[in-house]
């Protein structure tokens, strides 16, 4: 019987050629012989990789953190192809449909996640590892918490600081001030958690959430507020949003924790005519306003949506304040009326 042209490709040394180049213009046997765990958020995350530098930026990103929860080793799979020249690629395009989500820069540098079953590779060439901050906020950080997220917490745009054993999240629009205001609670003897990020635990029954304790973010107009920040330098963060990121260890001594039970929220409201003010909201208002903040679709959104049910039943409060002094004072006084409340009911 004669052999068909498929045939005829795949017998000969020449069709062998072609699938080889195939193979090889995929990247899918290229050898990622790198591999470190780091514990982001305290959950096992295994790295492989062909470069050093790759590594070296995760343990910026992570290297924090030691202690691992019980949960499955996520694994996520970067490999680094040469070339790409001297400039930066642009900043990546993001898509989501359901459980699949992709990060586009260009063709050579991009990444594709399934959110359902945790399974992500990342193909970047060397130009994306030159800006150190570019790699880790818009490739590294974004995959793992990407994948954090749709597997073991839900991320809520909060700041959180503790004060006597009590968490308070201090939730707001962009700009409220939850970085500047979380710090000047820690300045001035609270316990800092996060600045602008907080991340429920999907499998705990009431809520508590892990901040990244080790390092607060700032907008630039915050070194008129805190000299300390006056000798950092302001450098580009996620979005396009310029930050001045500092490791806590560089700044004056403050009292940190990875993790903190929620008893209050606080939705902050900043405007020059207020007078320090809180106002009690109705119960539900953090989880139908949280909701509304989820990027996440499909089956991964639903399991999010239900973790934020643990919010519905904390207090909640609109802050309305001009200084941060006004602020920190309201929240002490929140702080010592949740106590005196614990004690009459006990």
């Amino acid at each position: 019987m004669a052999s068909t042209p498929i045939q005829q490709e795949v017998g000969n040394p020449s069709g062998e050629n072609k699938v080889g180049r195939l193979r090889d213009a995929l990247l899918c046997d290229m050898d990622l012989p790198l591999r470190r765990t780091f514990y982001p958020l305290g959950f096992a995350v295994e790295i492989l990789t062909n470069d050093p530098d790759v590594l070296e930026a995760a343990n910026e990103s992570f290297g924090h953190r030691s202690l691992a929860r019980a949960s499955a080793v996520l694994q996520i799979r970067i490999g680094v192809s040469e070339g790409g020249g001297s400039e930066c690629p642009p900043e990546p395009v993001r898509r989501e449909y359901n459980h699949l989500y992709s990060l586009l820069a260009n063709a050579q540098n991009h990444a594709v996640l399934d959110l359902k079953t945790c399974t992500s590779f990342v193909w970047l060439n060397k130009s994306a590892l030159k800006s150190r901050p570019y790699f880790r906020y818009n490739f590294l950080e974004k995959v793992v918490y990407l994948l954090l997220g749709a597997s073991v917490v839900t991320d809520i745009h909060a700041a959180c600081v503790i004060r006597n054993g009590k968490g308070i999240l201090l939730c707001g629009d962009s700009g409220a001030g939850k970085s500047t205001l979380a710090y000047a609670c820690a300045r001035s003897g609270w316990t800092y958690t996060s600045d602008d990020t907080s991340y429920l635990i999907n499998t705990s029954s009431f809520a508590r959430v892990i901040g990244h304790s080790h390092r607060v973010r700032f907008r630039p107009a915050a070194k008129a507020l805190f000299p300390e920040l006056l000798s950092h330098q302001v450098t580009p963060r996620m979005e396009g949003k310029p930050s001045i990121e500092i490791p806590v260890s560089e700044l004056p001594p403050l009292l940190t924790a990875h993790e903190a039970t929620v008893h209050a929220i606080v939705y902050l409201q900043r405007h020059p005519s207020a007078m320090g003010i809180l106002v009690r909201l109705p119960d539900g208002t953090a989880t139908e306003r949280t909701r509304t903040e989820l990027y996440s679709a499909g089956e991964i959104r639903a399991k999010h949506e239900r973790t934020l049910e643990v919010l519905s039943a904390i207090p909640t409060y609109e802050l309305h304040y001009c200084t941060l002094e006004q602020a920190v004072d309201q929240l002490n006084l929140l702080v010592r009326s949740e106590e005196h409340t614990s004690e009459l009911q006990s």
